[in-house]
């Protein structure tokens, strides 16, 4: 693990609105900085209230699917064509497009010349990110993904360029998130600072924001799952999103997101629901590898911490209370592609050269049968 003396570069929007009602400062906002052609990047579900960003007659690319596609971005990028603002209302599949297009737009480049770390362009529009879920904290961050429909794999963008001019974490927009959503996105929320805290990059700086976030998890999130309209609960969910977007800038994520991607990309679960089904099996393994953290993890989240198989067992539970399936099986996994999977996941070495443990293309399939 880093120690304190080791240089850390922090990102973060020059502006984040934080708090129920914050939504209504758009408009001011959009008008004092003279935009006039703001273009929303949203899915169907965020399209149909657009009303509550107060901008009147906006335009809208509305087809953002779950786990997007280049196709998916190429579209929404001829539809944003012309516009001088790029807001991204959604979850992390949306404000992930929009980040994207945000830094094509004006540029005649396709995704291959931009992808990887610091080639993206300088942005020639603005920026904003809305999230309407609390889990990616994508609209704090400075990296997005789609997916190559060629090779199935993950797309990773990362820039400083990519980083909003406003973010806006207003948790009376997340209300209305169903309580099986609200369950996996708060997991994804957790697993973000769960893994950046356990990292082989973790920082000290980082460390605070990372446990802090698993802390209000544990605190909100079955609150949330059981009365969407607990606006504390709600507000708390939406601070341990935030935390984990700071977490995955300078450390990232590490075997739990690795694990979890073919389960995107190859059987096209939520990328929160695939996070919560792998998390704790991850968490059991790297026990032994960072046992201090280990163990504030667990009281975070109430559970025992006294052997990876208690951990492992502890930790499926804390999610399946909230109402989660914790088997592969029931989400439509297909047994005999479980060791394809795995070869798939061990080759994301982007992430899994900072777990804690170096996970073989083995213990990766042995993962995938336990969660079975």
């Amino acid at each position: 693990m880093t120690d304190l003396s080791h240089a850390i570069e922090l990102l973060r929007p020059p502006q984040v609105l934080f708090g129920v009602g914050m939504l209504e400062r758009l408009p001011d906002w959009v008008a004092s900085r003279g935009f006039a052609r703001p273009v929303v990047i949203a899915d169907p579900v965020n399209a149909a209230r657009l009303e509550r960003l107060g901008l009147g007659d906006v335009t809208c690319f509305a087809q953002v699917v779950a786990e997007p596609d280049i196709e998916n971005l190429e579209v929404a990028r001829a539809a944003a064509a012309g516009a001088d603002l790029i807001i991204g209302f959604g979850g992390g599949s949306a404000m992930d497009l929009a980040k994207l297009v945000a830094v094509m737009i004006g540029h005649d480049m396709p995704l291959s010349d931009i992808s990887g770390p610091g080639r993206a362009p300088a942005r020639k529009v603005g920026l904003v990110q809305i999230a309407t879920t609390a889990g990616t904290g994508s609209e704090v961050g400075t990296r997005a993904l789609v997916t190559d429909p060629e090779t199935g794999a993950k797309v990773a963008t990362e820039s400083p360029h990519m980083l909003a001019d406003l973010a806006i974490l207003d948790p009376e927009l997340t209300v209305s998130v169903p309580p099986h959503v609200t369950a996996a996105t708060g997991i994804d929320a957790m697993a973000h600072c769960v893994e950046a805290y356990t990292s082989k990059r973790a920082h000290p700086v980082i460390d605070q924001y990372a446990l802090e976030g698993i802390r209000l998890v544990g605190r909100y999130l079955a609150r949330a799952v059981a009365d969407g309209t607990d606006r504390e609960a709600r507000a708390g969910l939406a601070l341990a999103a935030f935390y984990g977007g700071v977490c995955l800038g300078p450390v990232n994520t590490t075997a739990g997101h690795a694990v979890s991607y073919p389960l995107g990309t190859r059987w096209k679960l939520a990328h929160g629901l695939a996070n919560a089904l792998i998390f704790p099996h991850v968490l059991a393994v790297n026990a032994s590898a960072c046992p201090e953290k280990t163990r504030a993890i667990c009281a975070a989240l109430g559970i025992a911490d006294d052997a990876p198989e208690r951990i492992r067992d502890g930790a499926k539970e804390f999610c399946g209370n909230l109402g989660l399936d914790m088997r592969l099986s029931a989400h439509g996994v297909d047994a005999e592609s479980l060791p394809v999977m795995a070869a798939e996941a061990r080759r994301i070495r982007r992430l899994l050269d900072w777990n804690p443990v170096d996970l073989t293309k083995d213990q990766i399939l042995q993962i995938y049968n336990e969660a079975f």
